[in-house]
């Protein structure tokens, strides 16, 4: 799809360059920033559906709002895309999720037009109204300070808007009414804007709605409102009622915004957002809308506007891989081994034939976790509960209680998200919930928002928390079966993104001895103790130091809790250097291998321990093999950090240079 002409688009470097537009000179530049992103995602992959739904909203918000002083707030920023290319950012749009490129999301250091870094859902009420609160304290400053103190102290006023743009999805969290709750209850002056792109929340659109909108966003209107509202309190208290009563009856009828307005926003809408003569009017007039508090405007949007197959299959378009823009057509990455993903939802799907106890947990990632295929297979066993990971963690302990087998499939990243509930609800409480964590690790394009760094350290202290780390597809089949079977307390197994080592799997999972780990291979000098999937090239860097001559014993500890410490005493009293292996943060498996040693007095002998982990830093998007380089944790890594232990020098090689920097 490349527009005959992009005459407008490149007459915008930046927001103000467009403010001048005519309504119909707006409408053409939605046309060339839609066909823009779509060329761009076609070359680089990433977020489109999404994109293209909010491409006029885009246009409209830079048009009416002084960005970037006035704020404007994506959540989650995977539909910003249309929003990097008009602030400043077009001209390197085709370097989107790669390496030394754009951001996938929106980041505070790419641009001073993203105000908030979002790349999980559900931030930006909270965080749209944490500046609007800080602009109304800035405010009260400069107004009490005398002339000389302005001065002095380089007081200003502060009357910037705060937009914060959210999608229906996103609504879904309890955070988002946490914020509206408490928004409405501060008054202060921040402007919401709805994206319901799934027609869940509000009747069609039409001219009526539009002109109501209009109206009820018009500031004679909320003035005259607020009138009647002072008016209404110096009526007795029956009458009072009554007409508070009929006015909710007749906005909630015409507009269906009562549940808003009960959380003390005024709600305006709902609007097609797709028609600039609707939007331009009502963002204009909420933007002039002082008297208005927290103030909702409700658009209705189409995920993939504007481009066929992306509306004809919103959900296949929400991401993508590179494509062919004229036909829709998706590159294909050639045939190779199945997802750790997809070998986690089939493995669940043979549990559960077998065990009609156990059920699926998700929050709005059923095929982002494997869970579509379990759906299918068992629709009445299958939740997703939405964007609402604390929620979910809970229910999922709720089920415990009553002998249900819950496993809870969430990205690492996102459990982040339920840690108290982890906490307090099934760890402490000792409930036999499973977490699946998918995306443990480096992720590649996605970057550090997404990477599942933490899990091994906040899940480690847990009393009662067995952990386990598959190291290939085949040990995943395994793990799920012992996640099964046990019944007595809680576990968690992470497992990365993309596709498995090829291994043969089997066709029942075999129950694993908790805390159990293997010897793979053994040598007599140097040990190397890997966690999860480093196994494969930890066995990569045996062979290497095998050839240097210095035979490497390698063992899988399968359990990053509870650890194998007989395991590890004989790795300890055996080997002149112990290397510990694991794609998590400080504080995880390596820590606990340490602290027992340490205790055992292992330590006090000579022994030369490496613990390799992620680097105390945040890795940005890049491919998952490079990130791993970046980090230090590649098979390169381990040979180098192994041979300078035992004193051979590899001058600023090994992981000390990712730790330190050097």
């Amino acid at each position: 799809m490349n527009p005959s002409s992009t005459a407008l688009l490149d007459r915008v470097t930046y927001p103000i360059d467009l403010r001048n537009f005519s309504p119909e000179q707006l409408r053409l530049l939605a046309d060339e920033v839609r066909a823009e992103t779509i060329n761009a995602v076609s070359v680089t992959g990433g977020h489109l559906g999404a994109c293209l739904g909010v491409v006029e909203l885009t246009v409209a918000l830079h048009a009416v709002f002084d960005t970037p002083y006035d704020r404007v707030i994506w959540d989650v920023g995977h539909q910003a895309y249309p929003h990097k290319i008009l602030t400043g950012r077009r001209d390197r749009i085709r370097t989107l999720r790669q390496g030394g490129g754009l951001s996938g999301f929106t980041k505070r250091s790419e641009s001073e037009y993203d105000p908030f870094g979002a790349a999980h859902s559900s931030t930006s009420i909270s965080a749209g109204l944490g500046m609007a609160v800080a602009r109304d304290l800035k405010t009260a400053r400069y107004e009490a300070a005398s002339e000389e103190e302005r001065q002095a102290q380089g007081l200003q006023r502060d009357d910037r808007n705060v937009v914060a743009v959210i999608g229906d999805g996103s609504m879904s969290a309890g955070m988002a009414y946490e914020a509206m709750n408490n928004a409405g209850s501060l008054k202060s002056r921040l402007i919401v804007v709805l994206n319901d792109n799934d027609m869940s929340i509000a009747p069609p659109v039409g001219a009526m709605s539009a002109y109501l909108s209009r109206l009820m966003s018009s500031r004679s209107f909320i003035s005259l409102r607020d009138l009647a509202v002072k008016m209404v309190k110096r009526f007795p208290k029956g009458i009072e009622r009554t007409a508070r009563r009929a006015e909710e009856y007749a906005r909630g009828i015409l507009t269906g915004g009562t549940l808003f307005e009960e959380l003390g926003f005024y709600y305006v809408g709902p609007i097609d957002g797709h028609n600039l003569d609707h939007l331009l009017p009502v963002l204009r007039n909420v933007r002039e809308a002082d008297e208005a508090g927290a103030i909702l405007v409700h658009v209705i949007t189409q995920k993939g506007k504007g481009y066929e197959p992306a509306e004809r299959a919103p959900d296949k378009y929400h991401g993508v891989s590179k494509f062919n823009v004229i036909t829709g057509e998706q590159a294909k990455a050639p045939p190779g081994p199945p997802s750790y993903t997809k070998v986690f939802g089939d493995a669940l799907i043979n549990e559960a034939k077998r065990d009609p106890a156990i059920v699926a947990i998700t929050a709005a990632m059923p095929s982002g976790t494997g869970l579509d295929k379990f759906a299918t297979a068992f629709p009445d066993r299958m939740f997703d509960v939405g964007i609402a990971e604390q929620h979910a963690v809970t229910f999922a302990a709720g089920m415990a209680t009553e002998g249900m087998k819950p496993f809870c499939a969430i990205y690492s990243t996102f459990l982040q998200r339920a840690y108290d509930q982890v906490v307090h609800d099934v760890a402490l409480q000792n409930l036999p919930v499973r977490f699946a964590m998918d995306r443990a690790g480096y992720v590649g394009a996605d970057g550090a928002t997404h990477a599942g760094s933490f899990d091994l350290a906040f899940l480690g202290c847990l009393p009662n928390m067995v952990i386990m780390a598959p190291s290939d597809e085949a040990e995943l089949v395994h793990v799920v079966a012992t996640a099964a079977a046990t019944d007595d307390r809680p576990t968690a197994f992470r497992y990365p993104r993309g596709e498995g080592t090829g291994v043969a799997l089997p066709t029942q999972g075999e129950i694993l001895a908790l805390g159990k780990g293997r010897l793979i291979r053994e040598g007599n000098n140097i040990a190397i103790l890997s966690l999860g999937t480093r196994l494969a090239d930890a066995l990569k860097a045996a062979d290497e130091l095998a050839a240097r001559g210095f035979p490497t014993t390698v063992a899988d500890a399968r359990f990053a809790k509870p650890i194998d410490t007989a395991m590890v005493e004989q790795l300890a009293k055996h080997h002149e250097v112990l290397i510990i292996v694991e794609e998590a943060a400080i504080g995880g498996f390596s820590a606990h291998v340490m602290q027992h040693l340490a205790w055992k007095g292992l330590l006090d002998n000579g022994l030369k321990v490496r613990p390799m982990v992620m680097p105390d830093a945040f890795i940005d998007h890049n491919s998952q093999a490079k990130q791993l380089a970046e980090a230090g944790l590649s098979a390169r890594d381990i040979v180098d950090t192994a041979l300078a232990a035992v004193g051979v020098e590899v001058p600023g090689a090994g992981q000390a240079k990712a730790l330190t920097g050097r």
